[in-house]
């Protein structure tokens, strides 16, 4: 099957897997980090920016450290990670200097991405980069993260970069063909992730990998929401990113949704930490999903957790169902006061009047994921 309507892009980004670049005896496979590299290069070759999102550092490191499965505690991990990602990034720079190609690497964490100001400094450090014809790689910088230490086997982390940075399309290579169906047949093309194609999906159980379908699914709703294509393929079939580049459909296509996110709002939808929740009546909801209002404290009925202004809340139903975010202008003590008020009686309640709104549309998304 050809899709036509993909090859017009000027950048993807290239997610690649531990269970791609580790072999059997869990020791990198230095073969196919070659074959990986010189497919970026080609693609390079055609006046595509490539962005390429590269695990590999823990396992790596295990192999120096002489581990055979894969450490169980944060300390042991993040020692792994900073032996591990020194050597992973040496490989990466020996296999596309033979092509002329300079390579940077690119450490993140989800602070840095929850952060406004960092999320825009790392988008603009890659994009410049890409102007230079620089391959950035990227990883999460494991060595320093804590919780976070699971960000998904950078399945998350590639599709929030390939939303930082306006990609039109972001590869996701496994050790398998696609998402499977319950009859074992690989589903070529998803244009609506619903239950069915959640209860697809299957954890891994690799030693050096801490990812699974479910995490691609995950990464697919947040690029797919940013009306960005990805597809989950096989990253041992023989030239596989350029067959995509190609338009043909190896793998499991997730087709981009009409109504995207742009712009700030995709910081609100997909990176922005939240602190806490609103709950609105059916009034409100209705009047932000279906004639895109701004939240006014009219609509609230109550409030939960702690935030500040310009903390991102979650906004749900009386019934606890999230389906909006966005940034207050109100602490939850001030939102706890003015709640169910009309908004001329903010500053008798309240001995002033900051803003109107308690969320502002231009700071508010809709949920579709």
């Amino acid at each position: 099957m050809e899709d036509k309507k993909i090859k017009n892009i000027s950048t993807v980004v290239v997610k690649v897997g531990s269970s791609i670049l580790v072999s059997k005896d869990n020791k990198l496979d230095k073969r196919r980090m070659q074959n990986i590299s010189s497919q970026i290069c080609r693609l390079k070759s055609k006046g595509i920016n490539v962005v390429l999102v590269s695990s590999g550092a823990i396992a790596s490191g295990m192999t120096l450290l002489k581990y055979t499965n894969r450490p169980k505690t944060i300390e042991e991990l993040q020692a792994a990670a900073a032996i591990g990602q020194s050597q992973l990034m040496h490989d990466y720079e020996k296999l596309f200097r033979k092509n002329k190609i300079l390579t940077a690497q690119v450490l993140l964490t989800p602070d840095d991405l929850h952060n406004r100001q960092r999320y825009l400094n790392a988008r603009n450090t890659i994009l410049t980069l890409l102007e230079k014809g620089v391959v950035p790689i990227v990883n999460e910088n494991d060595t320093v993260a804590t919780d976070e230490i699971r960000f998904g086997d950078n399945d998350k982390l590639s599709s929030l970069v390939a939303t930082l940075i306006d990609a039109q399309l972001l590869i996701i290579l496994s050790d398998v063909d696609g998402v499977y169906d319950k009859q074992g047949k690989v589903v070529e093309e998803v244009r609506e992730i619903d239950s069915f194609v959640t209860g697809l999906a299957q954890d891994t159980k690799r030693q050096t990998s801490v990812g699974g379908m479910v995490t691609k699914i995950e990464a697919a709703k947040i690029a797919t929401n940013a009306g960005i294509v990805m597809v989950v393929a096989n990253g041992l079939t023989k030239d596989i990113l350029l067959k995509i580049q190609d338009g043909y459909k190896y793998g499991t296509w997730f087709m981009p949704q009409t109504n995207k996110v742009t712009g700030k709002k995709r910081w609100i939808a997909f990176s922005c930490r939240g602190c806490g929740k609103i709950l609105v009546d059916a009034g409100a909801k209705e009047a932000l999903i279906k004639r895109g209002k701004s939240l006014l404290a009219s609509g609230i009925v109550g409030v939960e957790g702690k935030f500040a202004p310009g903390d991102l809340v979650f906004i749900s139903d009386k019934n606890g169902q999230e389906f909006a975010r966005g940034l207050i202008n109100y602490s939850n003590e001030e939102v706890a006061k003015i709640k169910g008020v009309k908004t001329a009686t903010i500053k008798t309640v309240l001995g002033y009047k900051l803003y109107d709104e308690v969320i502002h549309r231009n700071n508010l998304v809709i949920c579709q994921y």
